[in-house]
């Protein structure tokens, strides 16, 4: 099963991916992920990223599409995965489906996941990183037991640059110009399956269990048909 996960930042696709790669057994492939492994190990790919990511921009093609196909084709992704964060624009889907062509693959289905502006400005300001371990907490929906400090390791929280109210704004704007062309694609491949994530946590992975188990329903028909 090879999935993508795709929406605006915010939207919760790193914390569904997570949940559901473990549910079913897939690698969860996160390129936000990947790019800040670059940057914290102060790579020459992660240091010409940073400039990026601190801006609230996407990062340039050539810069995610290697790392990301590097892991895609590694033998921990030999039972599938879900690509979160990746592809963001049409050149990186484009290059993505000629890459899995060749290899003898393709993506089964995209998750296109959806919400008002508003809860996204919401969720993505109330971030918190732990400066010592990279903890993830959130101010509203998981918050640490002492104000401001990692439960861990006992060491200050900070807000990250791209996750400024200001920087938000523009990268929203980014992605409508940028990413928004990938939900044509992928709808007229046939593959688009849009999630509302309006709602809660749970909610939002039981919507997403059960267009996944719909696409099993249907691939187990179509074997006994054929």
């Amino acid at each position: 099963m090879r999935l993508i996960f795709l929406g605006p930042p915010g939207i919760g696709k790193g914390t569904q991916a997570a949940s559901i790669s473990l549910r079913k057994e897939i690698n969860h492939i996160s390129s936000g992920d990947l790019l800040r492994a670059a940057v914290d190990a102060k790579t020459d790919t992660g240091l010409k990223a940073k400039k990026y990511i601190d801006n609230g921009l996407l990062v340039p093609d050539e810069l995610v599409v290697e790392i990301v196909v590097r892991k895609v084709n590694s033998a921990e992704c030999k039972n599938g995965f879900i690509l979160d964060g990746f592809p963001r624009n049409l050149s990186q889907a484009k290059i993505l489906d000629n890459t899995l062509n060749k290899a003898g693959k393709k993506i089964d289905k995209t998750f296109y996941l959806t919400a008002s502006e508003e809860i996204i400005i919401k969720r993505i300001a109330g971030r918190r990183i732990c400066k010592s371990c990279g903890a993830g907490y959130h101010e509203m929906f998981s918050p640490p037991v002492n104000n401001n400090v990692c439960d861990k390791c006992g060491v200050e929280l900070y807000q990250r640059k791209d996750d400024y109210p200001e920087t938000i704004s523009m990268r929203l704007q980014v992605y409508r110009e940028q990413t928004e062309k990938l939900i044509d694609y992928y709808k007229g491949k046939g593959k688009l399956i849009e999630i509302n994530c309006n709602g809660g946590k749970a909610e939002i992975e039981q919507n997403i269990l059960e267009e996944l188990h719909s696409m099993s329903e249907d691939e187990r028909g179509m074997e006994q048909s054929g």
